[in-house]
């Protein structure tokens, strides 16, 4: 049970910074890539850009884009990240490794289903919208309960971040997408006492021009 509090408790949502994949708009999942030098870059500035948001904690997916971007935040703000599995990519199953273009060509029906966000889809044993959105925002709430009025930082990846937008504003998963997801962007989220709000989506005034959101609507 949350115990009342006068104070929202913060989340600040950074996306990985940018790999090779996302550059060639190849669908990651949970095959473990790692970030480019632009993705490095953008890790430090995101790091630099929270100094000052007084985070007490900082989590991040364990897959390796999402992880030395975390450590890269951390190293800038004094904060060593803890390793979360639930906030992995969505697994994309036969999708995997595949651009959005060959899973198109190479798999019509399925393709079909992913581009109109069919919520029971899974990619031929990989994962639903809807068991992704359960895993997802079951480890978004327990995070939140953990730091009651403070401010805290997740790292994760752009599927991630689309069920989390939609969960915060109460918006179907079958809905089109409606908001940016760039690398590296950072993304705020508040709750008090159970209900959610969006403070501010996409930042990317702390990134050189391009930031990159190849993911599909």
């Amino acid at each position: 049970m949350e115990i009342p509090t006068s104070a929202p408790t913060r989340i600040c949502l950074v996306r990985h910074g940018e790999t090779e994949w996302n550059a060639e708009r190849r669908i990651q999942g949970q095959i473990d890539i790692g970030l480019n030098e632009t993705g490095c870059r953008q890790a430090v500035a995101a790091g630099r850009w929270l100094k000052g948001a007084a985070l007490v904690a900082l989590y991040s997916s364990d897959l390796k884009r999402a992880w030395t971007t975390a450590q890269a935040i951390g190293a800038e703000i004094g904060l060593a990240p803890t390793a979360v599995p639930e906030m992995r990519e969505r697994r994309y199953g036969v999708f995997e490794g595949l651009t959005y273009d060959e899973a198109k060509a190479h798999h019509p029906a399925g393709y079909a289903a992913f581009e109109g966000r069919n919520a029971d889809y899974d990619f031929e044993n990989g994962e639903s919208l809807k068991a992704m959105f359960a895993r997802v925002t079951g480890k978004l709430q327990e995070i939140a309960s953990a730091h009651p009025g403070r401010n805290v930082a997740v790292v994760l990846h752009g599927g991630v971040l689309d069920v989390i937008n939609r969960f915060v504003r109460g918006n179907p998963l079958e809905m089109p997408r409606d908001f940016l997801i760039p690398n590296a962007g950072i993304n705020w989220i508040s709750v008090l006492n159970g209900v959610w709000q969006l403070e501010t989506w996409g930042e990317t005034d702390h990134l050189e021009p391009g930031a990159l959101d190849e993911l599909p609507s």
